[in-house]
C-alpha cells in the first residue's frame, strides 16, 4: 500500500509431494510383486497352486485398483490450481508411474491366475 505504513505479505510457500502420488506408487509396486508372485505359484502349483494363485489374485487386483485410483486422485490434486498462500502439491511423476506400475500389476495378476488355470485344467 503506497504511501501508507502497511503493506501485504504472501508467504512463500514451498510446494508439497502429493501424498496419493506416493501411495500410489507404493500400492502399484506392491500389485506388481504380488503378480509376480501369483505368476510363479500358478506356474509350480499343482490344484492347490491355483487355490493359492487365486487368493493372491485377488490382493493383487484389489493393490492394482488402488493404485490406479489414488494415481489417478493425485494426479488431479497436482492439476489443481491454488491461490498464493494455499499449499502446492507436486509429484506428477509419481502419481504416473503408479498408475502404470498399478495397471500392470492388475493385468499381470489376472494373467497369472489364467496360467494357473489353464495348467491346473490342462
Amino acid at each position: 500500500m503506497a504511501g501508507t505504513p502497511f503493506g501485504v505479505v504472501h508467504l512463500d510457500v514451498p510446494p508439497v509431494t502429493s501424498g496419493l502420488a506416493v501411495g500410489s506408487l507404493v500400492a502399484g509396486i506392491v500389485s506388481t510383486l504380488v503378480a509376480m508372485l501369483v505368476i510363479c505359484i500358478g506356474a509350480v502349483g499343482g490344484v492347490g497352486g491355483a487355490w493359492a494363485a487365486g487368493a493372491f489374485t485377488v490382493l493383487g487386483v484389489l493393490a492394482g485398483a488402488g493404485a490406479v485410483v489414488a494415481g489417478l486422485l493425485g494426479m488431479r490434486q497436482i492439476r489443481r490450481p491454488t491461490a498464493p498462500p494455499a499449499v502446492r502439491f507436486t509429484g506428477r511423476g509419481l502419481a504416473v508411474a503408479g498408475v502404470s506400475c498399478g495397471g500392470a500389476g492388475l493385468l499381470l495378476s489376472l494373467l497369472g491366475l489364467g496360467l494357473a488355470l489353464l495348467l491346473t485344467l490342462g
